[in-house]
């Protein structure tokens, strides 16, 4: 009896040490990726995608073969694994079923780790309204953050069938569309001036020009008459920046200064004019 419950405790103490061995190398594995992606980041400036994600399969790997060890290693528990590895035709297919979707993620988290549609620290539009930067990819689904510093989970075969906006694919360089509408009454020429100086002066913006378009005399500002609205004239300025978010500065603060430049030289934003007709004479008032 006594000889009883020393192997069971032996088996007991060694299914716990396994796990704990296994909890202790995923920890080290994912403590010594996370240094390798920082130094690689912040000091390389290397791409960390394929860190993060084999980050993820690694400890995936080591928790898989750590219990199993773990399971092996208890002869009650060994009966039941091979009880079910007997039946292992059922068991496939149930778990086929089971695990399809997953299976799905894992192998497009494979294909967008392999073809880059879109890496960790790209700025991504999805489905016009979903905006954020990719802050990682594991084997099940991608994590967004948005620019509300909240975190949006797509699964990874989703998010491979979908139609991305990546602001930082090949080439970071922004092209903003500043557009304003003026009055009929007011001077386009003018208000085409003020736009062009504005972005000009602006320290974020990019000539984005060819040699051959300055030795042609393009200008560096392009401003141009786009429509002729139900009570606006419309412009547009095309105005380069290096990246998303100096573009977004850049378009928020040439906003302000035109705003405050036609305020001063008399150039009239409007607002909407409507005419009223009365066919059987204005209202009596009662």
């Amino acid at each position: 009896m006594k000889e009883q419950i020393f192997t069971n405790l032996e088996y007991i103490l060694t299914f716990s040490l396994l796990i704990a061995i296994t909890f202790l190398i995923a920890f080290l594995v994912n403590r010594f990726f996370n240094r390798l992606i920082q130094h690689s980041t912040d000091v390389l400036q290397n791409d960390p995608t394929n860190y993060q994600f084999l980050r993820h399969a690694i400890r995936a790997i080591v928790f898989l073969l750590g219990f199993s060890a773990a399971i092996y290693s208890v002869p009650g528990l060994k009966a039941v694994a091979s009880s079910l590895l007997a039946g292992a035709g059922i068991l496939a297919i149930a778990v086929g079923f089971a695990a399809q979707q997953a299976m799905s993620n894992i192998i497009s988290g494979f294909f967008i780790v392999l073809f880059k549609p879109f890496k960790v620290n790209d700025r991504l539009t999805i489905r016009g309204t979903l905006t954020g930067v990719v802050e990682d990819i594991t084997l099940r689904h991608t994590v967004i953050r948005n620019f509300e510093n909240k975190r949006i989970i797509i699964p990874n075969s989703i998010i491979s069938d979908e139609v991305v906006i990546n602001s930082d694919f090949a080439n970071d360089k922004i092209c903003k569309w500043i557009e304003i509408g003026i009055s009929y009454d007011s001077d386009i020429d003018k208000a085409k001036q003020i736009m062009k100086e504005e972005v000009l002066q602006h320290p974020l913006h990019l000539d984005n020009r060819s040699q051959e378009q300055i030795d042609a005399g393009d200008p560096e500002v392009m401003v141009r008459v786009i429509s002729l609205g139900e009570y606006s004239v419309n412009l547009r300025a095309w105005a380069w920046a290096k990246d998303s978010p100096d573009a977004f500065v850049l378009s928020c603060d040439v906003y302000e200064s035109i705003k405050k430049r036609f305020d001063k030289e008399g150039v009239e934003i409007p607002f909407p004019y409507r005419t009223l007709v009365y066919k059987n004479g204005p209202p009596k008032d009662k």
